[in-house]
Order: C-alpha cells, then structure tokens, then sequence
C-alpha cells in the first residue's frame, strides 16, 4: 500500500502515557473509596472515565510504542484528559468529607472540561486519520471541522451558557460526517482498504448516538442513567473499532497479533461490569420500604431479569470473537447442509473450507494433499498459517493449514474446534481421493480393454486372417490338382490340415490369454498348468510351482493370471531363456492382511531398467492397482528377470 509510514515506535513517550493514565486512575479510585459518595449519576460518569483512562491509556501506549502517528497521540491525550476528570470528580467528593485538602482549586474544575478535548477528537477527529496513506482534501477538512467542533464544544461549556442543541449540535454533525465518510470507503474505496471499516463507521455512529441525549432536557426521566451507560458501553467498542482496522489493514506497518481469548474475556468483563451497573441502578430505583429483606429480594429479581439479556449479549460476544464454527450444533449443520449440496467431489471439499473458514473467522483455509499438492483453499493468507494433519485410518492422507485475520491469534478454543473441524475436511478429502482413484481406475480399466482389443485386433487380422485367406487358396489349388495329380492334391491338403490345426491352437492361446475356462471352473493352480501345457506344446517350458487356496475370488485371479500371462509372454519373447518358472503362493503382510504373491523368473539376458515400460509391463502395474496392489521388476541373481507382483485379497 502506498505511503506506508516508515517510522519506528516512541517506547519512551507511550510508557509515560500508559503509566500516567494508570496512576490517575488508581489515584481516582482511592479518592473514591475515602469519599464514599452515593450512587447518582455522577458515579456512573466517574466509572465511564476510569474505565476509558484505564484502557484508552493502554492502547495508546501499545501502538505509541511500535508506531508514532496522529492516531494514537489523540488516544493518549484523550486518555490522559478522562483519567484527570475522573480524579478530579473524586478529589472533589474526597474534600467534600474532609476539608482543608489542598489542590482542590485546581483539581476539581477538570472533571467538567479535561475530558472534552480527546473524548470528541475519537469520533470528530481521529475517523478521518484512521486510512494507511496521506489524508486526501476531504479528510483534511474533516479534521479541521473535527477540531473546530470540539474547541466549540469546549469553549462554549466552559466559559458561556449556550443551550444544549446548539451546544452538542456541531458535534453529532461533524460525527455523522466522518461514520459516513467511514461508510463510503467502506463500501466503495480501495479494497484493501475496507477492511475493518465497517466496524470504524459502526463505532462512529454509536458515539454520536451517545451524545444526542446531551441535547435532551435533563428532566426527561432515565436520562440520568441513559446517558452514562450508552457512554460505558460505546467507548469501550469504539476503541476496539479503532483498534480492528488498524490491526486489519496492519496500518503504519503495524503487525501486532492480540490473542482471541484477551478479546473475547475483555469484552466478557465489560458485559459482566454492564451487567452489575445495570442490575444495581434498577434496584436503586425500587421503594426503600419493606426493610433490608424486601431490598435483596428486590435487588435479586432486578438481577435475574437482566440476566437473558446478558446471557443473549454473551452469546453474541463469543460469536463475533471466536466464529459460529465453535458451537457444535450449527457447525454440523453447515458441514452436513455442505455435504449434502455439493455437485461434485471437488466441490465438497471447496465448500468445507469455506464454511470452516466462515464459521471460525479465519482470514484463509487451505487443504492440501499428502504430497504438499493443494486440493482445496479458500481466502488467501496473508502471516503465518497453522495446520493440522488429516488422518484417515491412522495414515496422514494430507493437512489442513489456516490463518487468523490479522491482528488476531488463535487460542486454545479456536484450535480445539478446528481441530473437530479438521474430521470433516479429512471425510472430504478421502472423498475426493477415492473419487480421484474411481476416475482413474475406470480410465486404466478402458485403456486396458482397448489394448485387448487391438490385441485380438492384430492376431486375428495379421495372424487368423491372412493364414485363413492362405487355407482358402491352398484348397483352391487342391481343387485343380485333384483331377490330374490326386498325389500332389493329397500332399497340398495335409499341409494345409497342419496350417489349420496351428490356426486353431493359437486361437485356443489368444482364448486362455483373455481368461481360460479352467480358471473360473478349477482355479487360479489349474490355469496355470494349462498354460505350461499350451506353452510346452510349442517348446517353451513353462514351471508351476502353485500354493494357493481355493477361494481366491474371480477378480484376483483374473489379475494374477493376467499378469502370469505377461510376464511369460514376455520371457518367450525377450529373454532368449528356454524356459521360465512360476510360483505362487499366499502369505499376509506386517498388518495382518492376506497377500497373494506371483514371481515369474527366467535365466535369460534381463532387462535394462533405463527403458521405457511396454503395453505389457503396463498392463500388469494397471492389473495390481486396481486391487491395490504392486507389481516389481528386477534383475536376477546371477542372471534373468524376476516380476514380483503382490495382491491383497479377503481371506483371513
């Protein structure tokens, strides 16, 4: 982003904020405690002042420190200026039980002017200088009308009588100017520069709303208690408006990470000091009659009617903070309404990442597969990711990395819940690895089916075909010579019985190599002494050496037979050896699972490992996969070729 400010931090300067801010407070409060005012309104705006020197003062210290900029220098001042009106109320009431304490002259004027200059600079001023570049003309003029409303508001309170509408009038205005300018950048300026904004604008339109009551006729009933706890509540988020788009945006260069459970347990004490405040002003109001019995029982009933609306409040707290994705009933609402929506594998899963990133208020979800491949992600990562391992039947079949927005850091109850979340992006993810290995299987399974028809293609065309066309001319001939030389015709017709004969034995082959009859009616033991038989009757020795029980099951024998024939086929052709041997044989595994293992050995000239893989050596990987299997090549010792293939099957 443009113009980002290069400057460092004022340690110095913001430790001095933060302590004077603190010391006023405590100060305050033991002035406090030795008055022991009653309860009034005035007590409700000394709790809002020390409740923003209190914090104001901290956060100015924390950005003063890593950034000097505008921004936090109002926050400090306006922090110092409320925690100084704080301690002069209370040194007034302190001097009110004990006369004769000296600075009272001094101290007790600021409780009506110290905190005007920085609490109306937060929503009149600071709204405009809250963007990461140089403030354009409107934002210039909006600072300069900012300022000009709070010295207004300052001059006229302190020194005239104005009313109240033109009083506070100047400021609601100026304060609606710059929540709309926050809107409109929002909505429409830079996108990099939205984000947070939204949140500004809200704030600046509750501290406006917090001061029309200003303008409101003191007589009005509630105002007493209306105006200080709209204050209470409002200062408190707009500061942690302030303070989200800052972190948002990292504005200034600003890369501080706050932990969601410091925001989710602050803004739980703030709801829970409301709750008290609130309960206690209620019971405040209740008649005095009855005796202390009557009171409590009084006090007790305010507090449990307030009670939903602080639990309603609550609930929202945790959702604004840690994300819907943590409440386990809505969460496997989204992720079932997600599973049961998606058109497609793929879809799925993309569709889970986004609800796990929505649910948990993530800035960016990514899935990736075991191989480090990404299979699916949603927003885009901006610091550092966390991850969590997806496991599937105690194999890790890929992980699941997320990122915090910036500005915040996940705590132990985000990552619990990502962690529960992370079992329904691993059923995601095994879905599209099996629909992936569907897709391929069913892909292998047709390029295989289209080898064994060019196969049967190619035999019956460049062998059947021409020797049948050779048989029929062969018979012409025999037809000629019968009349005149029945001997040569005789000669003619026994070559061609042998040429037939031939025909029909290596239909008979290409018949078995496909899948003999034996196999399905006797087993995979039996086809294999077929096919030495076949193979012995045109020279080739063929050894079987077979342990296999009866129940194999059509589909692994198919496959184990399949890639015998290959493998045999593959030593007649290639390895000048004059024969091969076969064995099979069933074991289990480290696992326990039941393995059927096929070797195919010859003493021939082996194979260059370097080369290129052949449609037969393919077909047998292809054959073994589809079971979930493996096929192995390797040389012999001394000599020859070995092909290892190993086939899990269902026996125990």
């Amino acid at each position: 982003m443009a113009d980002r400010a290069t400057r460092g931090g004022a340690p110095v300067a913001a430790a001095v904020v933060a302590v004077t801010c603190w010391t006023l407070v405590v100060l305050a409060l033991v002035a406090l405690l030795a008055a022991a005012p009653g309860i009034d309104s005035n007590q409700l705006f000394f709790l809002v002042d020390v409740v923003g020197g209190a914090v104001y003062g901290t956060v100015a210290g924390v950005v003063l420190a890593r950034r000097v900029h505008p921004v936090p220098i109002i926050l400090g001042v306006a922090a110092v200026g409320i925690a100084s009106a704080a301690l002069g109320y209370s040194y007034a009431q302190w001097a009110l039980v004990r006369p004769g304490l000296p600075w009272v002259e001094a101290l007790s004027p600021l409780q009506n002017t110290a905190w005007i200059p920085g609490t109306l600079a937060l929503f009149v001023v600071i709204p405009w200088l809250v963007r990461d570049h140089r403030p354009d003309v409107v934002a210039r003029l909006g600072v300069v009308a900012g300022t000009a409303a709070t010295a207004w508001f300052f001059w006229a309170r302190t020194f005239t009588d104005v009313p109240p509408v033109p009083l506070v009038a100047p400021v609601v205005l100026v304060g609606t100017l710059a929540a709309a300018d926050a809107v409109r950048r929002w909505r429409w300026g830079p996108a990099d520069e939205r984000i947070g904004l939204g949140w500004l604008a809200l704030g600046t339109a509750l501290m406006v709303v917090s001061f029309v009551p200003l303008m409101l006729p003191p007589a009005w009933p509630g105002l007493w208690m209306l105006t200080p706890v709209m204050h209470l509540v409002v200062q408190p988020f707009f500061l942690a408006a302030i303070f989200v788009s800052i972190l948002r945006q990292r504005m200034w260069g600003l890369d501080l990470v706050v932990s969601r459970a410091v925001v989710g347990g602050t803004l739980t004490a703030v709801l829970i000091g409301l709750y008290v405040v609130v309960a206690t002003m209620l019971a405040g109001l209740l008649p005095a009659g009855g005796g202390t019995g009557a009171q409590v029982v009084a006090a007790a009933a305010v507090a449990v009617a307030v009670q939903p609306a602080r639990i309603w409040l609550q609930h929202r707290v945790h959702r604004l903070v840690y994300g819907s994705g943590t409440e386990p009933g809505h969460a496997v609402r989204e992720l079932g309404r997600h599973f049961g929506s998606a058109e497609s594998p793929a879809a799925l899963l993309d569709a889970l990442a986004t609800g796990v990133g929505l649910g948990l208020r993530l800035e960016s979800v990514t899935v990736l597969r075991s191989d480090g491949a990404i299979a699916a992600s949603w927003g885009a990562p901006t610091g550092p990711a966390e991850s969590v391992d997806l496991v599937h039947r105690g194999a890790a079949v890929g992980r699941l990395e997320v990122t915090a927005p910036p500005g915040e850091a996940l705590d132990v109850r985000s990552r619990r819940s990502l962690g529960e979340l992370a079992a329904v992006v691993t059923a995601g993810l095994v879905v599209l690895r099996s629909s992936e290995d569907l897709t391929s299987a069913r892909e292998r399974l047709a390029a295989v089916r289209a080898e064994e028809r060019r196969t049967i293609r190619r035999e019956l065309h460049d062998g059947l075909g021409p020797s049948l066309a050779g048989i029929r001319l062969g018979l012409q001939g025999a037809r000629n010579l019968l009349a005149e030389n029945p001997a040569a015709a005789a000669e003619l017709l026994g070559s061609l019985q042998e040429q037939l004969d031939h025909q029909v034995d290596g239909v008979r082959s290409l018949s078995r190599s496909l899948f003999p009859p034996v196999l399905d009616e006797l087993g995979l033991a039996a086809a294999f002494d077929e096919l030495a038989a076949g193979h012995a009757r045109s020279g080739f020795d063929l050894q079987v050496s077979a342990d296999v029980p009866p129940g194999l099951g059509a589909q692994t024998s198919a496959a184990a037979y399949g890639i015998a024939v290959e493998a045999v086929t593959n030593a007649r052709r290639h390895s000048g050896a004059a024969g091969c041997r076969i064995e099979a044989r069933c074991d289990t595994d480290a696992g326990g699972l039941s393995v059927l293992t096929i070797v195919v050995r010859d003493d021939g000239r082996g194979f260059d490992a370097r080369g290129a893989a052949g449609v037969g050596t393919r077909s047998m990987r292809e054959r073994a996969d589809e079971l979930g299997g493996t096929v192995l090549i390797e040389s012999g010792c001394p000599a020859g070729t070995v092909v290892t293939a190993r086939l899990p099957w269902g026996g125990s």
